[in-house]
């Protein structure tokens, strides 16, 4: 069985260095707010070249914390790609607004082109969604936003140092969002998120936030007491998913490069196939957090290529605005054609650094007899 994900292979691989760090931890008996998470705050900040940031306890938290600060009143409007996981629709709903959804490009990222017609005086905010490894066009998302005065909040949950003109994800909006859920480029072996902004006032904010609405910064007599000046949430990044954090971020570049590498395999090995591969766009660092295609039959081809124990995914085989959940919400249906058939057939192979070149090698030879033998 060649695996979609495999948690087993790099713990295999890193477990002696990862349990050093976890024991190392524990010893010192500080399991929250402690040198680790400190640590890896500072590292995490320095790399993307932020002024501000803080571990919270899930990339959905990231989201929500950001959006909170919003202060959004009932029918406000947060623009978001069609395409996106449930977390980034669900985060601008409890922070109090609606979301409101424009449809994709083939590159399965938001269609800028699209966005300025769904603006309306309600609008607040735009989440970029960066996904699959690959930034959303910025440039444009930024004279948008500047135009009609929006707030960008960047979801970087699936792009974790991908980079747009030489710029981060996260770096470019007022906050960008970073989940470190295990199958994320930089994961942690539980939940985890950061958020990233050079606003100070926000920084003092969302660190409020994240502890219950709790002040640690400010010089009053309240500082780091019992007493809420705001509400708040409980989203702590743990020590001990900071240890790990800390270890593997120093090997980041290594995964990401391993990842390039991997899918330029893939790339040479299907070109001459009719399956729709990967669009790159020529000024992003596309990291591939997950390598995507797409065939009108991708049930069928997800179902023999299982019958040959690969495994694989379809990450969202549900538009948004078809689930139950959020279906009376979403109203310009009519306007997301491309999202309803981009979902019925985008299939994602297997990739994460441990995976081999001659894996890789046997689910092309797969995939090419599967494809021409397809009726």
């Amino acid at each position: 069985m060649i695996k979609f994900w495999s948690y087993d292979r790099e713990y295999k691989k890193y477990k002696n260095s990862i349990l050093k760090n976890v024991n190392k931890t524990l010893k010192k008996g500080n399991i929250f707010f402690g040198n680790q998470l400190e640590t890896f705050e500072k590292n995490f900040i320095k790399r993307y070249k932020s002024k501000y940031g803080i571990a919270v306890g899930s990339g959905t938290d990231a989201l929500l914390i950001s959006l909170k600060t919003l202060n959004l009143k009932t029918g406000d409007e947060v623009i978001t790609a069609a395409n996106t996981a449930i977390p980034t629709i669900s985060a601008i709903i409890n922070a109090g607004g609606t979301p409101k959804l424009v449809d994709i490009g083939e590159d399965y990222l938001i269609d800028v082109e699209k966005i300025e017609k769904e603006i309306t005086r309600k609008t607040k905010a735009i989440i970029p969604v960066h996904l699959y490894g690959q930034m959303c066009e910025m440039n444009k998302i930024k004279k948008i936003a500047k135009k009609n005065n929006l707030i960008i909040i960047e979801d970087c949950a699936q792009s974790q140092g991908a980079k747009y003109k030489n710029q981060f994800a996260g770096t470019i909006g007022k906050f960008g969002c970073f989940s470190f859920y295990p199958t994320k480029i930089l994961g942690a072996y539980g939940d985890g998120g950061f958020i990233l902004t050079n606003d100070k006032n926000s920084f003092k904010q969302i660190k409020r936030l994240r502890f219950y609405g709790i002040e640690t910064l400010e010089k009053s007599k309240f500082k780091n007491k019992y007493y809420a000046n705001e509400n708040g949430y409980n989203s702590r990044l743990d020590e001990i998913q900071a240890s790990i954090l800390n270890f593997k971020l120093k090997k980041i570049d290594n995964f990401i490069n391993k990842r390039i590498s991997l899918a330029k395999y893939y790339l040479k090995n299907l070109n001459s196939t009719n399956i729709a591969l990967p669009k790159k766009n020529i000024v992003c660092k596309h990291v591939y957090h997950l390598f995507t295609i797409y065939h009108p039959k991708g049930d069928l081809i997800i179902k023999k290529l299982n019958h040959h124990k690969i495994q694989t995914r379809k990450i969202y085989p549900f538009p948004i605005h078809k689930m139950k959940a959020y279906s009376k919400i979403v109203k310009n249906k009519n306007n997301l054609k491309n999202s309803e058939k981009k979902s019925k057939g985008i299939i994602c192979l297997p990739l994460y650094p441990e995976l081999t070149k001659r894996e890789i090698g046997t689910i092309c030879n797969v995939l090419k007899r599967i494809l021409k033998n397809l009726k």
